[in-house]
């Protein structure tokens, strides 16, 4: 006697289909970042020069950057130019993983859910901009000018690239401030009222992280701590105007 049902079978095909387009989507994303991978590793060392420009310019003019390990001058750029892949691939990942999830989605879910994607790549993009052009000038100049006498700052190669690549992702995270807020009112978690209503506790938060990813001075955790209590009231602007939009639709119908 035949154990599987029509019903079993029926069930089991658009699992299948499911997995399948899940693996479609997932190599064209590594296919994608290959593609730009083996593009940017021709430039590799330049493009680690641009990266460590921000420390290189505040460094003795008798010192300079060192690499410890063996292959750490061959392997550095090609670490850096891979992660740069990711970067630039992302919104590609993030179209995939929006085509992947739509067809599953309400229409006033796909409707919201596209745009906070796109809005979260600039957003992610513009904390990765805002620490290179702002943060690192000061952390570096802060960092080199607070060596002891008789030492002298030579920065691993290696160590560099983790250290930057942790700011670059620390930034990126906390420009994703306005999307969380967003999410939790478009979720039912919280509202726009309640949220108003922890400013202070956001503030205090903002300053903690500035403490935290910006060297020991007011000017440096201020710029880190303004931009994030700023786009926490963009978000709840925005969470206020989908509340009233939702609203109204709920009048309507």
């Amino acid at each position: 006697m035949n154990s599987h049902s029509p019903e079993s079978e029926g069930s089991e095909q658009p699992l299948i289909g499911h997995l399948i387009e899940l693996r479609n989507r997932l190599l064209r994303i590594v296919i994608s970042i290959l593609m730009i991978f083996i593009g940017l590793s021709f430039y590799a060392n330049q493009i680690y020069s641009l990266i460590a420009e921000p420390l290189i310019r505040f460094l003795p003019e008798t010192t300079s950057m060192i690499a410890i390990d063996v292959a750490s001058p061959f392997l550095t750029p090609f670490k850096l130019a891979l992660i740069c892949a990711i970067f630039i691939s992302m919104p590609i990942i993030l179209y995939q993983f929006w085509a992947f999830v739509a067809p599953g989605l309400y229409r006033h879910e796909r409707r919201l859910t596209l745009p906070l994607l796109i809005f979260s790549s600039v957003l992610f993009y513009s904390g990765v901009a805002f620490a290179y052009f702002v943060v690192f000038p000061l952390v570096f100049e802060f960092l080199t000018m607070a060596a002891p006498a008789g030492v002298e700052v030579m920065t691993d190669i290696s160590k560099y690239l983790d250290f930057v690549l942790t700011l670059f992702f620390a930034f990126g995270v906390a420009f994703e401030v306005p999307i969380v807020t967003i999410v939790l009112v478009w979720t039912g978690i919280s509202t726009p009222q309640s949220l108003s209503e922890k400013r202070p506790y956001v503030i205090v938060a903002a300053f903690v992280i500035g403490m935290f990813l910006t060297p020991p001075d007011a000017i440096s955790q201020t710029l880190l701590a303004i931009p994030i209590w700023l786009l926490f009231e963009i978000g709840l602007l925005f969470s206020r105007l989908l509340t009233r939009k939702n609203q109204k639709e709920e009048i309507l119908k």
